[in-house]
């Protein structure tokens, strides 16, 4: 048996088609019940469904084999004791600095960032020799637009897709950090105490994602 932990929301909606196209659909709708552990219609695999941020430490721990999760929550946990064999290219998004469009910064003044991803926009500003941006980070965990516009903070670093909300709350992309999308990892001691069983799914998923985008 070989487990793996899904993120909840719209992500597992998006993954559930990969999972069918390899044989491991979810037997039940995570939506239509509470439970957290799901079997599968492969009867060596079951589903732990979890909070995304929550996904990299079941994995790193070893209470699942494999996890599915977005590469920004991936990076801001750390990524310790994971291999990364599969991008998914689901959940395609950008990280990015945003703010009201006449935001300017410098090395002479603190920028104070309102952010989820602490580890990420600490090292996008202060994580090279030829940038050292002295910064204030302000944690929160949703609205983020609000920030800049009611002077919490000066910009903010947040996942963008369309960049619709930003639109609508007169903000604008200053600066892009990286390209975000889904990845299957998977504990370093599964892969190699169940090399078989978490090998053949990581090909299940590989054929599904080229099948996706041939």
């Amino acid at each position: 048996m070989i487990t793996i932990a899904l993120a909840k929301g719209r992500l597992l909606k998006d993954v559930n088609p990969l999972l069918e196209h390899a044989g491991c659909e979810l037997a039940e709708d995570p939506d239509s019940h509470r439970k957290l552990v799901v079997e599968t219609k492969n009867p060596g695999l079951r589903a732990l469904v979890v909070r995304a941020s929550d996904v990299p430490v079941y994995v790193e721990h070893g209470a699942a084999d494999m996890g599915i999760v977005g590469k920004d929550t991936l990076l801001e946990h750390g990524g310790q004791g994971l291999y990364e064999p599969l991008d998914l290219g689901l959940g395609r998004c950008r990280l990015s600095v945003a703010g009201l469009p006449e935001t300017t910064w410098s090395s002479e003044h603190t920028l104070r960032v309102a952010t989820k991803f602490e580890r990420l926009a600490l090292q996008h500003f202060c994580g090279g020799a030829d940038r050292v941006q002295p910064v204030e980070l302000i944690k929160l965990y949703g609205s983020m637009e609000l920030a800049p516009l009611v002077g919490l903070a000066d910009v903010i670093v947040d996942l963008v897709d369309t960049g619709n909300t930003l639109t609508a709350n007169g903000l604008v992309e200053l600066e892009q950090i990286m390209p975000i999308s889904a990845r299957l990892v998977v504990n370093k001691a599964s892969a190699k105490l169940k090399h078989e069983s978490v090998n053949r799914f990581v090909e299940l998923m590989r054929a599904a994602v080229d099948e996706r985008n041939p």
